[in-house]
């Protein structure tokens, strides 16, 4: 008899299991995450008991109220994730790549970053989408200004002669750089002027240039760090 040598696939997370894990990181992080949810929940029931009880019809408005109020306590405990994600990931090396993975729209990232700088140990991540390139730093922005302009001019060198629109971002927390929260919402507001087609060539393209290897930064991610918003329905 033939042996299957097909290897079992890795069971499916249910819905409470990753709504559980976001909670045990978030807790971890910020205490006081289950107080919010809770008073969340709780304000939310307690409308509907007062609505409940000015109409006279109190079951009604409590059993319309339920849903209303665990919608109100997972919308909590996602907001709560993500940033305590943010928070475990903000300062290591890859920060930034990570935040860019968040990015929706046909967003195209390296992996690795682009550009380095040794002594400082400031990066340089690429991207491609339909807004053109964008060239994310991590580091000082006394140090890191002139690495992403040395990127641009290697971008122009691929694509010359064309009117590539390039966006240049400086991921930190000084005046004029873009914090890691906001680096994802950053990108998703550059106005679309390629085509998926123009893009996938453009990915090509710049691929050819390569990047740097650079282990990315152990924490969570935050694209895992949202509960399954389809399991709850």
């Amino acid at each position: 008899m033939a042996r299957n040598d097909t290897a079992p696939q890795p069971k499916k997370q249910r819905w409470y299991h990753q709504v559980w894990a976001a909670y045990t990181m978030t807790r971890s992080v910020n205490p006081a995450v289950t107080w919010y949810i809770l008073g969340f929940f709780v304000a939310v029931m307690l409308v509907g008991v007062v609505v409940g009880l000015l109409t006279h019809n109190l079951v009604f408005w409590i059993v319309m109220a339920l849903p209303l109020a665990l919608l109100a306590a997972m919308f909590t405990l996602t907001r709560n994730a993500e940033r305590a994600a943010y928070q475990r990931i903000e300062g290591q090396p890859g920060a930034a790549r990570s935040a860019m993975g968040t990015v929706r729209g046909g967003w195209l990232f390296e992996d690795e970053p682009v550009a380095v700088n040794p002594r400082g140990g400031d990066l340089v991540f690429r991207g491609v989408g339909r807004a053109g390139v964008v060239l994310v730093s991590e580091g000082p922005a006394a140090r890191v200004a002139r690495l992403l302009d040395d990127e641009r001019r290697k971008v122009q060198r691929v694509v010359p002669g064309s009117d590539l629109p390039i966006a240049l971002i400086q991921m930190g927390d000084e005046p004029g750089q873009v914090p890691l929260t906001k680096l994802a919402r950053t990108i998703s507001k550059l106005k679309p002027k390629l085509t998926k087609a123009e893009v996938d060539q453009l990915s090509r393209r710049l691929k050819a240039l390569g990047g740097v290897r650079l282990p990315m930064p152990k924490g969570v991610d935050p694209t895992r760090m949202r509960p399954s918003r389809k399991g709850m329905r």
